[in-house]
């Protein structure tokens, strides 16, 4: 086993692998950006090193610095979580390279589950059914055009080849509609996988999204955990999801289908760690395809755990190292049923828009059955540079109806301040009948007004004293890109000073942005104003330009998502004060639209 290991990720799961390491008996190594300062994964691992600037590419996924640190920290292996590096073959190589184990797949399996088409061409040799569609590169629109009207047909979805997530996934209704989610598609791959490659599947009407945990060792043992149901997603990113599925959604006969079904993709690659491979079942004929492998731990990995009883990251830490699985397949019992609901920053009345800030209070809800995974604390930022979840929530109970009634329990014990979170949206949800008969809710998800019903009022900030009461500090401290913790005795703070423990007050962090041309929100029905904080990805209207209802005035990017903003009334722009690469804040005016000239 390690001795030490280090965690190339931030938030929730860095400190998922932390209590893993600590259970293992295993020194573990943070690291963080400028951002994450005072994030709880940099002062609950053993040790922590600074990575460098806010954004991604300047931290999390710096593959030099990270390995250096791997290399000055003695850190023998290095767990990538999910998102970031987890599916980075290039990272997994250089880690092998470097002498340092990656906790996950060979690189090779990465690579081949990396490709979606070059996997679902695996998987049609493998005898494993995919969705209908291509399993070569779409090399450009017009190509995509004949395929669809020739093969595939309408609706389609355009997805990018190196996508996950539901990032490079555009769905195209009717022939109109083609060329924006084939470009949408491609700007997203190049954006978030380096990779404008896309291909094309036929999109399931109203399918579930069933998918199979699996764990595979070095010693020829390929097992799977039973199923998760995820159906319940906006923007095909999972809000809810449960384990097992809903008993008449899944039987014992499917689920021992649709296990073997992964099994024998994860063998097909030599896959070694856990994984997960993704299904659709159609609604219709009850037929379910592979949509996909993810080679790395899922951020609903906990209701598989709370179901099964195994230990998900510590059993692909123990495979790293070596050691065979400890369970086997007849071993595997599935008993009662687990629930987790993503508590993002983001506010469902307003098409769920990321909505990033500071936390005030902050409470996690507790009692029989609940689990709490978060990478927050009571002042904590939700920055706009990462992705918008603040935790999840998890509950286990004896069967589904007792489950959901543990789930909206824990969600009403559950006291965030200062931001908007999903917490009363997943109680309407929750205790919605749609939930409760076990369908995909996507007539709620797509029902404005439904939405607009749960408009949340986040509450202020706690406040602070103007002076201090305690004249012994604790301030971190970098040497040589380590941090370390330092206990000052002195005398008081005069009001005003940086409180201790915390990030120094009266320093501001501002995003950068139109400047001068950027004025607030004002009343009156021809302003349209940013519904979040991001940047502009894209203005594709100009000034004078005539815009009819509802087209797209500008695409703001925030929390790792693109968002199309449209017009709010038709009419002229009379005003347009933001370009492109620009930062704007909630409310910040994006155009001024004023009726025609009569």
């Amino acid at each position: 086993m390690f001795s030490k290991l280090l965690i190339a990720n931030r938030g929730e799961i860095a400190v998922r692998v932390i209590r893993a390491c600590d259970e293992l008996g295993i020194a573990s190594v943070a690291v963080y950006s400028e951002l994450d300062r005072d994030a709880p994964h940099v002062t609950r691992a053993s040790e922590a090193y600074l990575l460098g600037g806010a954004s991604p590419s300047d931290g999390y996924l710096d593959i030099e610095r990270i390995l250096r640190i791997a290399r000055e920290s003695g850190a023998g292996a290095i767990h990538p979580g999910y998102g970031f590096l987890a599916e980075n073959a290039s990272f997994a190589t250089a880690c092998e390279r470097a002498g340092v184990v990656f906790v996950g797949p060979p690189a090779s399996a990465i690579e081949a589950m990396g490709s979606k088409t070059r996997a679902r061409e695996l998987m049609r040799d493998a005898g494993v059914p995919i969705v209908p569609g291509t399993v070569d590169p779409v090399p450009d629109l017009g190509a995509a055009r004949r395929i669809v009207d020739d093969e595939i047909g309408y609706p389609v979805a355009v997805k990018a080849a190196g996508g996950g997530g539901g990032k490079g996934f555009r769905v195209a209704l009717k022939a109109s509609e083609l060329k924006a989610a084939f470009e949408g598609a491609a700007r997203e791959g190049e954006r978030f996988f380096s990779d404008a490659t896309v291909y094309l599947e036929r999109y399931l009407p109203d399918p579930r999204h069933v998918e199979v945990q699996i764990l595979a060792d070095g010693h020829g043992s390929v097992i799977h955990l039973g199923e998760r149901d995820c159906s319940i997603q906006r923007r095909h990113q999972k809000l809810v999801e449960e384990s097992p599925a809903p008993a008449w959604i899944v039987d014992e006969a499917l689920r021992e289908r649709i296990g073997t079904i992964a099994v024998e993709a994860a063998r097909a690659v030599d896959y070694r760690g856990a994984g997960t491979v993704e299904g659709l079942l159609s609604s219709d004929s009850g037929e379910y395809f592979f949509l996909e492998m993810n080679t790395r731990v899922q951020v609903e990995h906990c209701v598989t755990e709370m179901t099964s009883g195994v230990d998900i990251v510590k059993e692909g830490i123990r495979v790293a190292a070596g050691e065979a699985l400890s369970i086997a397949q007849e071993d595997v019992a599935l008993r009662g049923h687990a629930i987790e609901c993503r508590i993002n920053a983001e506010d469902a009345s307003h098409a769920f828009a990321p909505a990033p800030g500071t936390i005030g209070a902050y409470a996690e809800p507790s009692g029989p059955g609940v689990r709490v995974d978060s990478g927050v604390r009571a002042g904590s930022e939700v920055t706009p540079m990462y992705d918008p979840m603040v935790a999840k929530l998890v509950v286990w109970d004896v069967d589904r109806s007792q489950a959901t009634a543990r789930m909206l329990r824990a969600l009403a014990e559950y006291r965030i301040e200062g931001i908007t979170t999903l917490i009363g949206f997943h109680r309407a949800l929750l205790a919605s009948e749609q939930w409760a008969r076990g369908e995909t809710c996507r007539d709620l998800l797509e029902d404005k007004s439904w939405l607009r019903e749960l408009a949340e009022k986040p509450a202020a900030a706690a406040s602070q004293t103007d002076a201090e009461t305690s004249v012994e500090r604790t301030y971190s401290v970098e040497v040589s890109g380590r941090r370390f913790d330092v206990r000052v005795i002195g005398a008081g703070a005069e009001a005003g000073d940086a409180r201790a423990g915390g990030p120094a007050a009266g320093v501001s962090k501002p995003v950068r942005g139109v400047a001068k041309k950027r004025a607030q929100a004002v009343a009156g029905s021809d302003t349209l104003t940013s519904p979040m904080q991001g940047n502009v990805w894209k203005v594709p209207v100009s000034q004078g330009q005539q815009v009819a209802e509802g087209d797209v005035v500008a695409i703001i990017e925030a929390m790792k998502m693109e968002n199309e903003i449209p017009a709010h009334k038709s009419g002229v722009i009379a005003s347009l004060p933001i370009s492109e690469g620009d930062g704007v804040r909630r409310g910040d005016v994006l155009a001024v639209i004023e009726d025609p000239p009569a």
